[in-house]
């Protein structure tokens, strides 16, 4: 099989994996935080996170491509806003959108799902 090819995941369980790599691409599952803790403690916990995962599978924030944003309530986007704000690559924006939808569980603020480049 060639690199190509091949697909590695990261932290793969029954239902899903934390991270698949495929091409030079890695697709991060959405991210959340502690449920019921305020929206920027949530955002500043799944960027960690995000970070986290970036490293294991070999690169950084500096090479997303995209990053797609849910929030339970865009009444939130401001406080979101400013955190991620202090967090993302200033040279390396990634495309982004935001959006608002009921979440996995009610206590959940935000979630976050990126790709990046390898």
């Amino acid at each position: 099989m060639t690199q190509s090819q091949s697909i590695t995941r990261i932290e793969p369980g029954p239902r899903m994996s934390q991270a698949v790599l495929h091409g030079g691409i890695v697709y991060l599952a959405g991210q959340v935080g502690a449920p019921g803790a305020p929206v920027e403690e949530q955002t500043r916990a799944v960027l960690a996170e995000i970070d986290r995962l970036l490293a294991l599978a070999g690169t950084s924030k500096a090479r997303l491509l995209t990053a797609q944003i849910w929030l339970a309530d865009i009444a939130d986007f401001a406080a979101m806003n400013a955190v991620w704000d202090q967090w993302v690559d200033p040279a390396n924006p990634p495309a982004r959108w935001t959006g608002e939808a009921r979440l996995a569980a009610p206590d959940y603020r935000v979630e976050i799902i990126v790709t990046a480049a390898l």
